[in-house]
């Protein structure tokens, strides 16, 4: 009988992890022999060591480029995202008339095509007759270069992935904060705690390991990003390469260039810079823990 539920665990499983090999293990393995090799897609991958890493680092300043557009789209997605989606999961954690509604409403985004929410901002953006500027300069401002002007081009990816991010951001913290015993806030109010005082003295510190799991997730999806910026800014970077962030490098270099080794190299250079910040905030998550 044992063997039998065994064999038949098995067969429960083998699916699952036949498609975890072919669909995840099997690429991850074969981009990093990639990296290793010059490959075009029609000839026969040719092994050159580590020269495409030294190429990465040492001759190539769009990589530089690409580097630092992400680093800055990062930071200023990041710090919206984590700021509005607190404030919004605050604003729903409460027992009022029609929250249902507006809980609704803040997660619709999260249900919307990445592609299709980035063509509806890029006519919104237009310069001359996009809603944004129209409705800038009913209040008497001048139209804003939202894509023409390399800063201004960050800061209209970065203001389209934040209304992308935000919801799933809040559905995490929302869930977080909904696990707060109630108790915890009624001893607040007995002893005089104001709303803000309990927020940040109750509510933040035990929802901690959702704020680390927002931050990585958001630091992940910002330095892989590349749907959003190639329907709104193009494939070629923006203007002046203003949005040229790594997904876009990536992906000029594996499908424009068919310079798919080298695409491979940076996919793992990518990676391993994920990784580090992923290291990095949960090395200082758990020492924030352990000090409280």
């Amino acid at each position: 009988m044992a063997r039998r539920q065994a064999r038949a665990g098995v067969g429960f499983v083998a699916p699952n992890l036949a498609a975890v090999v072919v669909f995840l293990l099997f690429p991850l393995g074969f981009s990093l022999y990639l990296s290793f090799h010059s490959w075009d897609l029609f000839s026969p991958p040719r092994f050159v060591g580590l020269a495409n890493y030294r190429r990465l680092v040492s001759q190539d300043p769009l990589f530089y480029i690409a580097l630092r557009n992400t680093a800055v789209f990062t930071v200023l997605t990041l710090v919206p995202t984590v700021a509005i989606s607190l404030g919004v999961a605050a604003l729903l954690n409460r027992k009022l008339a029609g929250v249902g509604i507006f809980r609704t409403l803040a997660f619709l985004p999260l249900v919307a095509s990445t592609v299709a929410m980035a063509v509806v901002f890029r006519f919104m953006f237009a310069s001359d007759d996009g809603l944004v500027n129209v409705l800038l300069g009913w209040v008497g401002l001048g139209p804003v270069p939202w894509l023409t002007d390399p800063q201004w081009a960050l800061v209209s990816l970065s203001l389209v992935t934040v209304w992308k991010s935000v919801p799933f951001a809040t559905v995490i913290l929302l869930a977080a904060m909904q696990g707060v015993p109630e108790n915890l806030y009624e001893a607040a109010r007995i002893d005089g705690a104001g709303a803000w005082r309990r927020f940040r003295s109750i509510t933040v510190p035990l929802i901690r390991g959702a704020l680390s799991f927002v931050f990585v997730i958001t630091v992940i999806n910002t330095v892989q990003a590349f749907d959003q910026a190639y329907a709104l800014t193009g494939s070629n970077g923006g203007p002046e390469t203003g949005t040229y962030v790594l997904g876009i490098m990536l992906f000029q270099n594996a499908f424009r260039f068919y310079e798919v080794g080298y695409a491979s190299a940076l996919a793992w250079v990518v990676f391993a810079i994920l990784l580090t910040l992923t290291l990095i905030q949960q090395w200082l998550s758990r020492r924030a823990e352990a000090e409280l």
